[in-house]
């Protein structure tokens, strides 16, 4: 697998192994094509940005077994859709991000001045 680059330009961080995270699973917020949600933005999640989710019908609270899903809480870390934090941003419910782990796809929706603003 080639490297990945966050939105900084440099080497793509881990975002979270508890909970495992990423499109892939593999504690990043890695992306390829079948990724059409780019989950990519590594965020640290508020109940606020939850419940934001949740009414956009993306319940990241409930858990789901069936997909090793335990469900989130505040203050968890996760990879979340670039669309989803977008949303949040333009709302004013946008959670706190982790530039090194966030991945460089997210710039094609999201612009790097918002990212900083939530640096965590």
């Amino acid at each position: 697998m080639l490297p990945s680059f966050n939105v900084l330009g440099t080497d793509l961080k881990e975002c979270s192994k508890d909970p495992i995270t990423g499109w892939f699973r593999d504690g990043c917020c890695n992306t390829d094509r079948n990724d059409i949600s780019l989950h990519t933005v590594c965020c640290v999640v508020t109940d606020e940005f939850l419940q934001f989710a949740l009414s956009k019908g993306n319940n990241l609270i409930t858990p789901a077994p069936q997909f090793n899903f335990p469900g989130l809480k505040s203050g968890d870390q996760w990879c979340v859709c670039a669309q989803t934090w977008q949303d949040a941003y333009e709302k004013g419910v946008a959670c706190p991000v982790v530039l090194e782990s966030t991945h460089e796809e997210t710039l094609q929706i999201v612009p790097l001045d918002n990212l900083k603003q939530f640096t965590k």
